[in-house]
Formats: C-alpha cells, sequence, structure tokens
C-alpha cells in the first residue's frame, strides 16, 4: 500500500521564528492525487520536499504504507519527482535523458528500452527518443520530465509547480493529460501548485495551506460548497466568494439596509455581533430597485462568451465592497450602472469575522 502519512510532520528553518510547515497531519490514500494549494510562503513546497527527503523533518514522521522513511535518504524512498524546471540533460537525447536513473540504478539495457518505450507511447512522446531537448516545445520537455519519473515505477509521484512554466493553453491542456495519467497508472501522487484553478481540476482531493497550517482538506466540491473559514473561502473559487462585513441581529444579517436571514443555529456559535456574509458569485440574482436588493455600480462588465461577470461596489456604511455577479451572456449591463441584487438564504455562508471560522452549518 502507498499510502503516505505526514504525523504531525514540522519543519523550522534555522534562525526562523515560527515553523515553515507547523504540525501537519494529511493521510493521502493509496492511489489518490492530493493537491497541496496556497499562496506562495504557505509550506505546501516544503512538505512536498519533506516526503520526497529534500528537506529535513525537524520533528513528527512521515510514513509511506508502514514504512517510516523520516530519515531515509531520498534515493531510499520509492519516490519520483517532478521539478517546475524541467532539469533535463541537454547533451542527452529524450531516450538517454528518461533512461538516465535506470542506468544509474543498475537496470539492464533491454529493461530500461522497454520501460522507456512504454512510457513514451503513454506520453506521446514515441517520435521524438531521438531528439534532444533544445529541439522540443515547452510541453513536450515537461512530458519527457514526466517520463523519467513513470520509467522508475515509483511509489509515488512528487510533484513541484511543474506546469508553471508553460503558457496558460498549454497549462490546461498538460493538467488535463497528467490528471488522466495518473488514474490509469493508479500511483499515489503529491502535486504542489498555487493555482487553485488548477488544484480543483486535477486534485481527488485539495489540501488548502496557509503560514505553515493545514486549513481545510476535502473534495474540490466540498471546499467550494462548505469552506471552513474566511481564507479559504476567499481563496478558492474563480472570482472568488463575495465577502461582506454585517452586524447579526434577531436572526438577520444586516449588511448597510439589506437584511439576509441567518440559520437560528448560527447566533449560537457567534463571538459577538460582527459576522461576515459570504456569497458565490453565481448565487446572486438581480431584481429590480423596488425589490429592496443590494445596490451595486458595475465599474467592470467582463464578457465570456457562455456567460459574463460584473464587478461593481456596493456603498454600505460609507465603505464601499467589491461585488462580483456572475450573470447571463450578452445581457446589456453597462459600466455606471447601478444593479440591485438578492439571493437565496440557502446560498448564504456566515463566518465568526473575529475568529474567521464557519458558523454557518
Amino acid at each position: 500500500m502507498a499510502t503516505v502519512t505526514f504525523d504531525k510532520a514540522q519543519r523550522i528553518y534555522p534562525g526562523a521564528d515560527k515553523p515553515a510547515v507547523d504540525n501537519l497531519e494529511l493521510e493521502i490514500g493509496d492511489g489518490e492525487f492530493m493537491v497541496l494549494v496556497g499562496p506562495s510562503g504557505c509550506g505546501k513546497s516544503t512538505s512536498l520536499r519533506m516526503l520526497a527527503g529534500l528537506e529535513e523533518v525537524t520533528s513528527g514522521a512521515i510514513h509511506i504504507g508502514d514504512r517510516d522513511i523520516t530519515h531515509l535518504p531520498p534515493k531510499d524512498r520509492d519516490i519520483a519527482m517532478v521539478f517546475q524546471n524541467y532539469a533535463l540533460y541537454p547533451h542527452m537525447t529524450v531516450a538517454e535523458n528518461m533512461a538516465f536513473s535506470l542506468k544509474m540504478a543498475g537496470i539492464g539495457k533491454e529493461e530500461r528500452r522497454t520501460r522507456v518505450e512504454e512510457a513514451a507511447r503513454l506520453l506521446d512522446l514515441a517520435e521524438y527518443l531521438d531528439r534532444k531537448p533544445k529541439a522540443l516545445s515547452g510541453g513536450q520537455r515537461q512530458r519527457v520530465a514526466m517520463g523519467r519519473a513513470i520509467v522508475r515505477q515509483p511509489q509515488v509521484f512528487c510533484m513541484d509547480e511543474p506546469l508553471s512554466n508553460l503558457d496558460a493553453k498549454l497549462r490546461v491542456s498538460t493538467r488535463t493529460q497528467i490528471a488522466a495519467l495518473q488514474q490509469r497508472l493508479g500511483v499515489t501522487t503529491v502535486y504542489v501548485t498555487h493555482d487553485q484553478v488548477e488544484a480543483m481540476t486535477m486534485g481527488d482531493r485539495v489540501a488548502v495551506m496557509k503560514d505553515g497550517l493545514l486549513q481545510q482538506v476535502d473534495t474540490p466540491l466540498a471546499l467550494y460548497d462548505k469552506p471552513a473559514n474566511l481564507f479559504v473561502a476567499a481563496f478558492i473559487g474563480s472570482p472568488g466568494m463575495n465577502l461582506m462585513k454585517a452586524t447579526a441581529k434577531e436572526g438577520k444579517a444586516s449588511i448597510g439596509g439589506y437584511e439576509v436571514p441567518i440559520p437560528r443555529e448560527v447566533a449560537g456559535r457567534m463571538s459577538g455581533n460582527e459576522v461576515t456574509v459570504g456569497v458565490r458569485p453565481e448565487n446572486w440574482q438581480i431584481v429590480s430597485a423596488d425589490e429592496g436588493g443590494l445596490p451595486v455600480k458595475v465599474t467592470v462588465v467582463e464578457e465570456l462568451g457562455a456567460d459574463g461577470f460584473l464587478y461593481g461596489t456596493s456603498d454600505v456604511g460609507g465603505t464601499p465592497d467589491n461585488i462580483v455577479v456572475r450573470v447571463e451572456a450578452r445581457r446589456d449591463h453597462q459600466k455606471g450602472h447601478t444593479i440591485y441584487v438578492t439571493t437565496d438564504p440557502a446560498h448564504v455562508h456566515v463566518f465568526d469575522t473575529a475568529s474567521g471560522d464557519r458558523l454557518s452549518s
């Protein structure tokens, strides 16, 4: 079983006043595609490098299956790493690059050739085996780096932002190929990215990190539908969730003159009257001015073809809040217009403003 377990794993760099990764507890199932996501400096790459043996574990432990690999050297962990930069040998052909680690491991020539050809078929690289890296595109070089990992037949793939050097269109197609390939191979994969769209589209589960701490781990849709705190709510989703400060009173949250009913159980979890109300862009409904909606002055209209987004501000209590509303395409919305929006209370997320924790069920 190639399960991966972080058991209170911690990494403190010399001279640092706080851990880069703080007591990480995370279990990754056999064959699972787990994505670690978060902003720069959140500890996701450090966590991956701890698993790969490239960073020391200050305290705690890491297991692959029943093996404690916390202090094993990288070569003994049965892990294959795919880096952000391709790290290909420019003087070697594609086939030689893919076979190099096998050659160093003492595997015979015929076995090396068989594994390289099999990986090349999986990655559509068979016609490029005799070329050198300089004759390949960025996407092809990244597939060679993937092939070099595949031929080793490891228990775990570790991928550290492997698509960040590719252009936007190629990233979309390559991430689809990687996800399909991982499912076909069934190898446990830990994938690091700062791109939450990439995380949501690739991962079986997604672990969201901030300041070295694991914030929430769940399926992509569960993270989207029930974020555990304000950070996850703001980070997951493109565009992100609309978050507005409100005052809770008598079972309602007041945003200026607009009131949103909140569940009864929320009141018992509040530390005060100040809450933050969250609404996804697609959960707003545009209504007429006399229906008592939240007024939003449109500043940007973004047409995407199939749908569109209205970006605007709502001057609540004298302080403008940025609001994003998803709308049907080709509607006559103009910059400078004021629209009125409302939402179904079932789609309202309520958070404690002080702690950031989710209050709604």
